[in-house]
């Protein structure tokens, strides 16, 4: 449904609003306006007299932000069915893989949810998160990466971890795009501000834009809950995989038991299997390689 919402805005807050849709200013401006801001799901009029004109089927999520508490419409203030939440688990792990998991929700969808308890994973025991983790991906659809420790330390040489984190994210909503035929509201829990993270996708063939960044949003958002659980159950899988194969115990984060978990699996396996099940720029790696090792070895 198309809504026109009007906001008085200060000069402070209409040049604020201008850089933060910089990217998307029209290359024509109408009369008697500053600028007009051109979105898949909205147009954004910023008039010389200091009113704004947000138009369009998004217009009550990105006039949010620039309205009171006595002018808001009722509906900014709900979360927006469907939509899609994306979250990232195993950045803070030594071992392991990054996985990355965006997940559509509908408002059809919210008892179900509710009846599985869902919530962040973080919160969540690992034995639930392997029960929960199968029915959401049976029932939402959802575009889940895995990144393997080989290909993470391959790209890692080229791109920090943020970038990495932007480009997987990227890649699921172009993923989750596919399957749906369009994208609805996007709630991501933000881990760089909007304009780092979209100058990570500097040179990306294919950039989703229309993106909520909130901090977190796990807690806000079922869409972001959902992937956060998916996401965890992959590094689980991924992880047990890892420890049948090489018949050692994985410790998670990057503590003091990670720490000599390194020297028992470089007694056990040796310095070149490293690279198949650590990310090697932790400082946890560093300190356990002899000094001569370090360099070469990355």
């Amino acid at each position: 449904m198309n809504e026109t919402i009007t906001v008085k805005l200060n000069p402070a807050q209409i040049q604020s609003l201008k850089a933060h849709y910089q990217s998307y200013l029209a290359a024509k401006t109408p009369p008697y306006a500053h600028y007009q801001v051109k979105l898949s799901d909205c147009t954004i009029t910023a008039y010389t007299s200091g009113k704004v004109v947000f138009q369009g089927a998004g217009s009550t999520f990105h006039a949010a932000p620039y309205q009171t508490s006595k002018t808001m419409n009722p509906a900014a203030k709900q979360i927006c069915y469907p939509h899609i939440g994306s979250d990232e688990v195993g950045t803070g792990d030594v071992f392991g893989p990054v996985c990355v998991c965006a997940v559509y929700v509908e408002e059809a969808d919210i008892d179900f949810l509710k009846e599985l308890q869902v919530q962040d994973s973080k919160s969540l025991k690992d034995e639930q998160i392997k029960q929960i983790a199968p029915l959401l991906r049976k029932r939402l659809p959802h575009s889940l990466l895995i990144l393997n420790n080989d290909k993470y330390n391959e790209v890692h040489k080229h791109s920090h971890l943020n970038a990495i984190k932007a480009k997987l994210h990227n890649q699921a909503y172009l993923h989750l795009r596919d399957k749906l035929h369009a994208l609805p509201t996007i709630y991501l829990d933000q881990f760089a501000p909007p304009s780092a993270y979209f100058r990570y996708l500097q040179g990306e063939k294919e950039v989703v834009r229309d993106i909520c960044f909130a901090t977190k949003a796990e807690d806000k958002y079922l869409g972001v809950a959902c992937a956060s659980i998916i996401a965890r159950y992959a590094f689980l899988m991924t992880m047990a995989d890892m420890e049948a194969r090489y018949d050692f115990t994985f410790p998670k984060g990057a503590g003091k038991t990670v720490d000599l978990a390194i020297l028992q699996f470089l007694k056990t396996h040796g310095v070149n299997e490293l690279h198949h099940v650590a990310k090697l720029h932790f400082r946890n790696i560093q300190n356990a390689l002899p000094s001569e090792t370090r360099k070469p070895f990355l």
